[in-house]
């Protein structure tokens, strides 16, 4: 969970990777996935869906613990302390974007996921991973980037950014994929 928040986080600066646009916290995020299938495998989709909660629920309540310190009086014997503010406030509209798209996407993964399990049973679990990701990333980096960017950065940097986003947590997705032979199935 501390990677969504880390991501959301780094999420507030838009950097440029191989001439590709993408706000910094899809660098992290990809790896949330691969944890996710993780827990899904160890512990069942009931656990899984439960993370998807608690980590939406940490950010929100990132988010108004950084609003309520923003707004609190700074002390002005050691200077204005604007910058807290200014960097971390913006994010209201990353969270939003980060717990919507986080909940419709890793839920629709969470289904996929356990619904080709149940078909494949122990084998090729690769394609319970190869699967589920394809429906989801794409879901979650257009919803996430709409509600996040839309109308604060140009139209074509936006659809940069969601290129970017699906390609790069496609790559994460492809690359770690033999993970989840790592982890021991207890319970579906």
């Amino acid at each position: 969970m501390v990677v969504y928040l880390i991501s959301n986080i780094s999420s507030l600066r838009m950097i440029v990777v191989l001439a590709f646009t993408m706000d910094a916290g899809t660098l992290l995020y990809p790896i949330t996935f691969r944890l996710r299938d993780m827990i899904h495998k160890k512990a069942g989709k009931d656990m899984a869906i439960f993370t998807i909660i608690a980590a939406a629920g940490l950010n929100l309540f990132m988010f108004i613990a950084f609003y309520v310190v923003a707004i609190l009086p700074a002390d002005m014997r050691v200077g204005p302390q604007t910058t807290f503010g200014e960097v971390l406030l913006p994010g209201i509209r990353i969270v939003a974007g980060s717990i919507v798209a986080m909940i419709l996407a890793e839920f629709l993964d969470t289904a996929i996921y356990a619904a080709v399990a149940k078909k494949l049973g122990a084998k090729f679990q690769w394609a319970r991973v190869a699967i589920s990701n394809a429906f989801s990333v794409p879901v979650d980096s257009i919803i996430f980037t709409l509600i996040a960017f839309y109308g604060l950065i140009p139209a074509e940097v936006i659809g940069g950014v969601i290129v970017s986003n699906i390609i790069i947590k496609l790559i994460v997705s492809a690359f770690s994929i033999g993970k989840i032979y790592r982890v021991k199935e207890d319970k579906m």
